[in-house]
């Protein structure tokens, strides 16, 4: 009888299992349908997206100007974007800044050219300037050991110096998990973020290997600070954002009243932002310092690119020791300098140098793109994680602003 009471229940408990399995694939598509119809479209149409700008473009720009615009609300509409904001400058000068979409879409504010998101990574070339004011004065050595500014900062298996640190090539590891990268805790000074990675191994000799590591730059930010003997934030207002009239550049701190901050949203499924939305938590990237933790606009931003460009802050010559990539032992380029990011891309049919950075922290996308041979400087920012198309639009741009090749 047990015997038989057993094979009857072991039967039963294969029937379960064969229903779950023919059932998943109805909860999988029940689960997808619900997604789908509860999809709440950014903007109903590209005609519909609003938009707000600062001043109307010259005639000169008249062209260029609309193109732009019809793509930039295809974009949104097309990749469900809350808000995109964009800034164009030539020869030092902003000839169009225009935002486009929401700065917060439960309340509908229209994003405007002064509202600031997060940019991320794109702090990293911010920071690289006031490293290199440091520099030209004296005060920094980018090739002494960091513990000639930091005497505390733990001695590693190898020496490392700023300019490795500045160059992804010095060892530091990367972020261990999520809950690192989306910033839980605050920091009240530079050197308290520290202590998220400062008691770790290096992870390869430096110089050896090109590794991207947002913490080497929480590294970099404090040896700045030691080396100006001024708290970090305040040496780079002073030093690279004021002389710049980069107005609306600041920390971003969580419970901090930021008046023209956009809200941040994140991709409900996936990293598809055609598939929903909805708000982030609240995030504080104080502890990141000068690797990421700067809300900006993208006038801002191309004043800051255009200075690079003409030599207004730094020296020339200090502007392309951090523009010239790095070359790992074997010889390799890394095709990152100091703070900066190298390419050469195709612009207008011919070949341009493209120095520039990317960022994407939580609840946003960010672009800045310096185009020297041209004097372009092109910046995007959205809203949203994983903006896929804030990048190739800012190369749009530059297609469309950039001037014509010259003929023979």
């Amino acid at each position: 009888m047990k015997t038989g009471f057993r094979s009857r229940r072991a039967r039963r408990g294969i029937e379960l299992l064969a229903i779950g399995f023919a059932a998943f694939p109805l909860v999988v598509a029940g689960a997808a349908l619900y997604f789908v119809l509860t999809i709440s479209p950014m903007h109903t149409s590209a005609d519909a997206v609003p938009s707000r700008v600062v001043a109307e473009p010259s005639e000169a720009w008249s062209a260029a100007v609309e193109q732009a615009r019809r793509v930039a609300r295809s974009m949104l509409k097309d990749e469900n974007l809350p808000g995109v904001s964009l800034a164009v400058a030539v020869d030092g000068r902003v000839v169009w800044a225009e935002s486009f979409g929401w700065a917060n879409v439960e309340h509908r504010v229209p994003a405007t050219p002064r509202t600031q998101f997060r940019i991320g990574a794109v702090s990293k070339p911010l920071t690289a300037a006031a490293a290199g004011l440091l520099h030209e004065r004296g005060l920094l050595d980018l090739d002494a050991p960091v513990q000639r500014y930091l005497p505390t900062f733990p001695e590693k298996q190898w020496p490392i110096t700023t300019r490795q640190l500045m160059g992804h090539v010095a060892g530091v590891r990367v972020h261990r998990d999520e809950h690192e990268t989306l910033g839980t805790d605050h920091c009240g000074t530079t050197a308290e973020g520290l202590g998220l990675f400062a008691a770790d191994p290096l992870r390869f000799r430096p110089g050896t290997e090109y590794r991207y590591s947002t913490y080497g730059w929480i590294l970099v930010s404090a040896v700045v600070e030691a080396a100006a003997n001024d708290p970090f934030f305040l040496f780079i207002q002073r030093e690279v954002f004021e002389p710049l009239a980069m107005n609306d550049t600041r920390p971003d701190a969580a419970g901090r009243d930021v008046p023209n901050r956009a809200s941040f949203y994140f991709p409900r499924l996936a990293t598809r932002t055609a598939l929903g939305l909805h708000p982030t938590r609240p995030v504080d990237y104080s502890c990141f310092s000068g690797g990421g933790a700067f809300l900006s606009t993208p006038s801002d931003l191309v004043r800051f690119g255009s200075a690079m460009m003409s030599g207004t802050l730094l020296r020339p010559g200090t502007v392309a020791l951090l523009q010239t990539p790095l070359r790992l032992e074997s010889g390799a380029s890394t095709s990152y300098g100091l703070g900066w990011k190298i390419e050469t891309v195709t612009l207008r049919g011919a070949p341009a140098r493209l120095i520039g950075h990317d960022g994407s922290p939580f609840g946003a996308t960010a672009s800045l793109m310096a185009f020297p041979d041209h004097r372009l400087a092109i910046a995007v920012t959205s809203n949203v994680s994983f903006a896929n198309g804030v990048a190739p639009f800012g190369l749009k741009l530059a297609e469309l602003f950039a001037p014509a090749p010259h003929s023979n």
